[in-house]
């Protein structure tokens, strides 16, 4: 009787299984952030293998690293691709590297989403930037737009958008009334909170690759992340994973 009590025991204190290594789809690879966020997925355990979807097909000895053109996207369901990520930037460098990866803009935000639950996705993982103090409070912990609502319809069995806060640097680029934006923005810096401040991209890349590991281990639903909450993320360097983990309802 003891012998199974003490074996009880240790059951119960015993860690969670490690979870199989997941394959990854990245849509947005190049940039500042999206080169972080590439970077940091291909860092060795992480994934079984990440997908980065291309304009040209680059020559690569990185192992883990897969381009792919965007055909691959409009084959028949398949299993070898249940999670994907979408990066959303403003602010891209001028050069080939940058011009290699596809670059998805806001409005295709819809017709990708479609075409990833097609194949199979059932994890999906959405970066968006916006201005800091530019959304509104009540937006900026939901739903912001029909295409937002259009794809929390679609079926994903986990679906998250992060809004992330861009620099003014970011939001001075663009149509003129985003260049407007940016420069109001910018002589109203010092108004913004810290914790709806813009984070590094190398330490927003870690939460976005961290998060997109654990969702296997969340309960099914449709989440938003406000920057505040991004924020607070950033200041948990070692407990990062709990920290998800608690905020998010997963097992700890």
């Amino acid at each position: 009787m003891d012998t199974l009590q003490q074996a009880l025991r240790g059951a119960r204190h015993s860690p969670a299984p490690l979870q199989a290594l997941q394959p990854l789809l990245l849509l947005g690879g190049g940039g500042t952030l999206g080169s972080a966020v590439l970077a940091e997925s291909l860092v060795a355990g992480r994934f079984l293998r990440v997908r980065v979807l291309v304009t040209e097909l680059l020559a690569s000895t990185v192992r883990g690293f897969e381009a792919a053109q965007m055909q691959v996207l409009q084959g028949a369901p398949a299993d070898d691709m249940p999670a994907a990520v979408i990066i959303f930037e403003r602010q891209r460098h001028s050069n080939g590297r940058d011009d290699a990866f596809m670059q998805p803009e806001p409005t295709d935000l819809l017709a990708l989403a479609r075409l990833l639950r097609q194949r199979g996705v059932q994890r999906l993982l959405v970066v968006v930037p916006h201005a800091p103090a530019l959304l509104p409070q009540a937006l900026s912990h939901g739903l912001a737009s029909l295409d937002e609502a259009a794809v929390a319809a679609l079926g994903f069995s986990h679906l998250v958008f992060l809004r992330a806060s861009q620099s003014a640097r970011a939001a001075a680029q663009g149509p003129r009334l985003q260049r407007f934006a940016g420069w109001w923005l910018s002589q109203l810096a010092w108004m913004v909170p810290q914790r709806q401040q813009p984070l590094r991209a190398v330490t927003l890349a870690r939460c976005v690759v961290q998060l997109a590991r654990l969702l296997p281990r969340l309960p099914p639903g449709t989440r938003v992340i406000a920057p505040e909450t991004l924020w607070q993320w950033a200041q948990h360097d070692d407990g990062l994973e709990a920290e998800l983990m608690k905020q998010l309802g997963g097992p700890p």
